[in-house]
């Protein structure tokens, strides 16, 4: 693998570091399965890449991203919580309908940012190779986001969304408004994706509407081999295994599509995924067994 390709699977790996975080809130804190991250992944990248065309500044492009998948956050919240209809569903439902959305705020299937001017455009041209300042500024903000969130969850606020998830029971006993904990918990989850959109579209340089295919097993996959390799010991230290399981996965695919004795091709990548993921989930297990 060349350094431009390892690299560029760190840089890869960073931008969807934001999914991991999104998705272990919805799964791991809030224990609500939540496909909408495939719906708000593509629609940060298409409200941002249509703001930045029409003369809208990068950053606050992305933090309109942001809000716009917080509110298709809320709209999975609202399905379960105020009409009763079953989280997974209630995402999925939330999920198909993004599609069209994303079609209608993009105008067409994708949107090109070439020579456009992003968030990381200043950076560029100060001695530092291009394949360098994309992952280093894509980095910070990772840094950024991963001490937020654990900031966040270690407050009161984080506290009550965490015994929720846990025991929704014993924590509406306690006083604890749940069905807030999950609007705010799932706003905050799809805002970190629909971020990560923003960024994907402005370092890859377009917005497709088809980017958002396989985002949860994504960050799924991400979630899962950050435990494999850190575990469970501490909140802090989760949270850095989803970026760490991030950068992971994305090396362990481009090693295995680049590897000439392998075979592998790009059609293979999600038979690469399926068994990556299989492998992070039977490894622990097997550790198990062996310590047994």
């Amino acid at each position: 693998m060349s350094q431009i390709a390892f690299w560029g699977a760190v840089e890869l790996g960073l931008v969807y570091s934001f999914v991991a975080l999104g998705v272990y809130l919805a799964f791991r804190i809030l224990d609500f399965p939540d496909l909408t991250v495939d719906g708000s992944f593509p629609l940060g990248a298409a409200v941002t890449a249509v703001l930045i065309i029409a003369g809208v500044n990068a950053w606050l492009a992305a933090v309109v991203a942001m809000a716009a998948g917080a509110a298709a956050g809320m709209v999975t919240a609202l399905l379960n919580v105020r009409f009763k209809i079953l989280n997974l569903l209630a995402s999925i439902l939330t999920m198909i309908a993004l599609f069209s959305v994303n079609l209608r705020v993009m105008g067409k299937p994708n949107v090109a940012l070439i020579n456009a001017d992003t968030m990381i455009s200043p950076f560029f041209g100060h001695g530092l190779r291009d394949f360098y300042v994309r992952p280093l500024f894509v980095g910070v903000l990772v840094i950024v986001a991963l001490v937020l969130v654990w900031r966040f969850l270690e407050s009161d606020a984080g506290l009550a969304m965490r015994a929720t998830g846990a025991n929704a029971r014993m924590a509406r006993a306690q006083g604890v408004d749940t069905s807030r904990q999950i609007y705010l918990g799932m706003a905050i989850s799809n805002a970190l994706v629909a971020f990560g959109g923003a960024l994907f579209a402005q370092t890859n340089g377009f917005a497709d509407v088809t980017s958002g295919v396989g985002t949860i097993v994504v960050g799924l996959a991400a979630v899962i081999i950050g435990e494999t390799l850190l575990g469970r010991r501490g909140l802090l230290i989760a949270l850095i295994g989803c970026v760490l399981g991030s950068i992971f996965y994305r090396i362990a695919i481009q090693l295995a599509l680049s590897s000439d004795v392998i075979g592998l091709q790009a059609s293979d990548l999600n038979f690469v995924t399926a068994v990556l993921v299989t492998v992070a989930l039977i490894l622990p297990r097997l550790r198990g067994g062996a310590a047994s």
